[in-house]
């Protein structure tokens, strides 16, 4: 998805509310995206497959598998691991958004919505992944962790773990970062692509599932380091 413009970048829609698919559909068109749907999540499945969009808009209630399933499935197929997920649904409660997020999802937009705001969401989300794809270092290492940012791959002690977007460009922050804290407002611009008050569990929730994939015991934390009542920063390598 490098410096493409709108008009190439496919955004696909699963939801089974067709009012709402003609609402976002009308307002992604009108930024220049060009849209999928599909209205359960079979056919999310297939296109996901078969096409390959760009982001993923999902709805959580659907006829057939729940958005959740279909997350698990994404974020366990190495071919579409990498698509960048915005959960869009009626579930308002926090528990919701907290396992919608460990999952992998890397966005969670409750209805009713502002169509404007989940227009400027998804161009968020799409212009730190391609920052992402675009950084000049190729590989950066710390601990037993090395990043390869031009393939967008995680590797610890040499095996490959897999990351959402967010997860990726959260711990590319840190890892430039080594040895300075990042406050909580720059890891969510950094990872979410904005900064709005009531984000913070959002984020530790990012930091807690890049904790459970990189950490030797995700209970003590000795690379991800919490500052309390800053941010996060983390550890330099021993030398």
């Amino acid at each position: 998805m490098e410096n493409r413009s709108a008009s190439q970048v496919n955004i696909l829609i699963v939801d089974d509310d067709q009012a709402i698919i003609r609402i976002l559909r009308t307002y992604l068109e009108q930024a220049g995206y060009h849209v999928l749907t599909a209205n359960d999540g079979a056919q999310a499945i297939h296109m996901l497959r078969n096409q390959k969009p760009d982001l993923l808009l999902l709805d959580l209630m659907l006829p057939d598998k729940d958005g959740w399933d279909i997350t698990r499935l994404i974020r366990g197929d190495k071919q579409l691991s990498a698509t960048p997920i915005i959960m869009l649904t009626a579930r308002v409660e926090d528990t919701d958004k907290i396992v919608g997020l460990e999952l992998g999802a890397d966005d969670y937009i409750t209805k009713p919505f502002n169509a404007r705001e989940v227009v400027a969401r998804i161009k968020a989300l799409l212009r730190r992944v391609q920052l992402g794809q675009s950084e000049l270092s190729p590989i950066l290492r710390a601990h037993d962790i090395e990043l390869d940012i031009d393939d967008h791959e995680l590797k610890i002690s040499g095996k490959i773990v897999e990351l959402t977007p967010t997860e990726f460009n959260l711990l590319q922050a840190l890892m430039e970062n080594a040895g300075h804290t990042l406050s909580r407002e720059e890891l969510l611009e950094i990872g979410m692509g904005y900064a709005y008050e009531g984000m913070g569990r959002t984020l530790d929730t990012h930091i807690r599932n890049l904790r459970l994939k990189i950490e030797p015991n995700p209970k003590e934390p000795s690379y991800i380091q919490t500052v309390h009542g800053v941010g996060y920063r983390l550890t330099r390598s021993q030398s």
